[in-house]
């Protein structure tokens, strides 16, 4: 990775955002960045892979590694999604570990805590979603937490609210080390356009649709092209795993699709500053979660 120079005394790394599924972990990186880089849900697990968030400012660059949810895995993207966000704690300089105050603690919680305990990385405990805890309930929930990983510096906040949150911002600075500019001042994300795409196409479809049907579905790009006019064109493929999934996605007479490209269209057109073409296909890929072939071939697995 390509370095940059940077004044005496200035701080740089890389943290590592993890946490149970649907805790705040993108809500959490958007409001540092002040716009958005990964898209959010209310559903669980709306993050696939790891997301990076670049916040640099004259004292300090601050590389946010938004990652999947970590749960028990029930199928090979899950696989997938765990080990990612396994494997960015190994880059990380400092760990953030949030976790959702406003539930009780959980065997998830435990698991993440044991795993973390091993590591000899400076973690932060971010209990967040404190506007939704009762007067009552802070104290207990806040011991019960921090009794999973005693030895770490920790905050009760809200993501979405802001209560803390610069309070939070000021303590990620504090442990991070002295070190270069990693990106230039002005990058917010190493994501293109294109990969952004995919994601706000996915964002449309799990906020918009119901029960199990968001969770077997992915997203491809098949063209992304700027025309001489500035405006660009993109054309996607949206697979699901069973035909009534199909017939959800595009809804009576083409409705739902439409409605779907509409609003990720306009969020495609505010990212590139002028008018986007979208045009969007559904097709069925029976178990595609289970095989190895189209992890890959959708950037959910390892190229050999």
């Amino acid at each position: 990775m390509k370095e940059y120079e940077a004044s005496v005394g200035f701080k740089s790394g890389f943290v590592a955002v993890v946490g149970r599924p649907n805790v705040g972990k993108s809500t959490l990186m958007n409001a540092f960045l002040g716009e958005k880089v990964a898209i959010v849900s209310p559903k669980p697990q709306t993050t696939r892979q790891r997301q990076l968030g670049i916040l640099t400012t004259d004292a300090y660059q601050m590389v946010f590694m938004d990652t999947p949810g970590m749960m028990l895995p029930q199928h090979k993207l899950d696989e997938f999604m765990v080990n990612t966000a396994v494997d960015t704690l190994n880059d990380a300089d400092v760990i953030l570990w949030l976790v959702d105050a406003s539930e009780p603690v959980g065997a998830g919680d435990r698991a993440i805590a044991a795993r973390l305990a091993a590591a000899a990385t400076p973690t932060i405990l971010a209990l967040n979603k404190a506007d939704l805890l009762s007067a009552a309930e802070v104290l207990p929930r806040t011991e019960a937490y921090r009794a999973l990983l005693p030895e770490a510096a920790w905050i009760l906040f809200s993501a979405q609210k802001g209560h803390g949150r610069d309070e939070l911002l000021t303590m990620i600075v504090a442990a991070l080390p002295e070190g270069p500019l990693y990106y230039p001042e002005d990058q917010v994300t190493d994501s293109y356009v294109r990969d952004m795409a995919a994601e706000f196409i996915r964002e449309q479809i799990m906020l918009q649709l119901r029960d199990e049907v968001p969770y077997g579905t992915a997203v491809q790009i098949l063209e992304f092209k700027e025309r001489d006019s500035g405006d660009v064109y993109i054309s996607a493929n949206i697979f699901v795993d069973r035909d009534t999934h199909k017939r959800i996605i595009i809804g009576k007479k083409g409705q739902q699709l439409k409605e779907i490209g509409a609003a990720a269209r306009a969020q495609l057109e505010e990212l590139v500053g002028g008018k986007v073409f979208l045009e969007l296909w559904v097709k069925v890929e029976p178990k595609w979660r289970q095989n190895e072939k189209w992890l890959k071939r959708l950037g959910y697995a390892r190229q050999e």
